[in-house]
């Protein structure tokens, strides 16, 4: 079985952090994508957005994680929002009710 992969690319600016994810969020890459997004909240900018349109699979560990994030940046006085968010992951946070747990941005 091939090892999922989680390609993550980040740009800053002054006010906002924008990831850009392509691959799998699951169990074996969401530790890479907290450590990067925990790294940016020790000086957090006003808006942190993970651009999703890269995303390919989203499992439980991965929701979670998103949730958990979200609420780091709540915390650090920072907006945590997603954007091109694909069919499939709105479907998922829909059934899971998760959707009103996170910021869902139609535009970056």
């Amino acid at each position: 079985m091939e090892r999922p992969e989680l390609s993550i690319t980040m740009e800053r600016a002054p006010d906002e952090a924008i990831f850009r994810l392509a691959g799998e969020i699951d169990v074996l890459t969401v530790a890479r994508l907290s450590a990067m997004v925990n790294e940016i909240l020790a000086e957090p900018p006003a808006r942190i957005i993970l651009d999703m349109s890269g995303v390919t699979f989203c499992d439980s560990q991965g929701l979670g994680t998103l949730v958990v994030l979200s609420r780091k940046a709540q915390h650090a006085r920072s907006l945590l929002a997603l954007t091109n968010v694909g069919d499939f992951l709105l479907r998922v946070l829909d059934i899971t009710g998760l959707r009103s747990a996170l910021m869902i941005s139609s535009t970056a």
